[in-house]
């Protein structure tokens, strides 16, 4: 089977492997039609690392509140690769002690077009990621769990709200919220949504502000890139 050159995307250098830094997937919705996949070649114990990073603008949202404007610049993650049980699937699962998301503060944040007061923090601790990702579609399909911490300077610091979602690239709808994903692009960019109940937490006045249990949406703008030495064949 030959080896496929991709432009630009791709860089053999002499007497070294080939360098990868590029998606496995494009773009479902532009490239419907293309006949050509591609699967990456894992021999042995190599796996490629996974590289998962957002921006701006993204929204949070709990109950029927307005969503918040948050912008998760600079959060990161990596993790390890391998293939899945279906044709050309990638299962990923990312490194939680390497994983950041950024807090919702008064410099991420915007509530109504106004900033977070300065007092108010919500630390966002994450406990999982890991999942799917097509290379022949660019669907996404990554399981997150993480705990939302809030404090309110050294004043108020309730028990975390413990928050689990699938964050996928489709169109999640739970009972009063939804919202519509985006697939990977060529350049590996995505728009990942995920909808979640959150249970009620051992505080009456959290409980009663947010209406608790209820439902809850993240929407996150992100790039998935991957980086290994294998090659990746046609």
């Amino acid at each position: 089977m030959a080896t496929y050159q991709y432009p630009l995307l791709f860089h053999r250098q002499r007497l070294n492997p080939l360098l990868l830094r590029t998606t496995l997937c494009s773009d479902f919705n532009n490239k419907q039609s293309s006949s050509s996949s591609t699967t990456i070649k894992i021999p042995g114990s190599n796996s490629p690392q996974v590289n998962f990073k957002t921006f701006g603008p993204c929204k949070l949202g709990i109950s029927r509140f307005p969503d918040f404007d948050y912008n998760a610049d600079g959060g990161s993650g990596f993790g390890s690769a391998k293939p899945g049980p279906a044709d050309g699937e990638v299962l990923v699962e990312f490194d939680v002690e390497r994983l950041f998301i950024p807090p919702l503060s008064s410099t991420t944040t915007r509530f109504l077009g106004l900033p977070l007061p300065p007092f108010l923090k919500i630390d966002i601790a994450p406990e999982l990621l890991r999942g799917t990702i097509d290379p022949k579609t660019g669907k996404v399909d990554l399981m997150f769990r993480a705990r939302f911490c809030f404090t309110a300077g050294d004043i108020y610091k309730p028990p975390p709200l413990l928050v689990e979602t699938n964050l996928t690239s489709e169109k999640p709808k739970g009972n009063i919220r939804e919202g519509q994903g985006k697939r990977l692009d060529d350049e590996g960019n995505c728009k990942l949504v995920g909808v979640a109940r959150v249970e009620s937490i051992d505080d009456a006045f959290l409980n009663t502000f947010l209406s608790l249990p209820t439902e809850c949406i993240a929407v996150l703008n992100a790039r998935i890139t991957f980086s290994t030495e294998e090659q990746i064949e046609d």
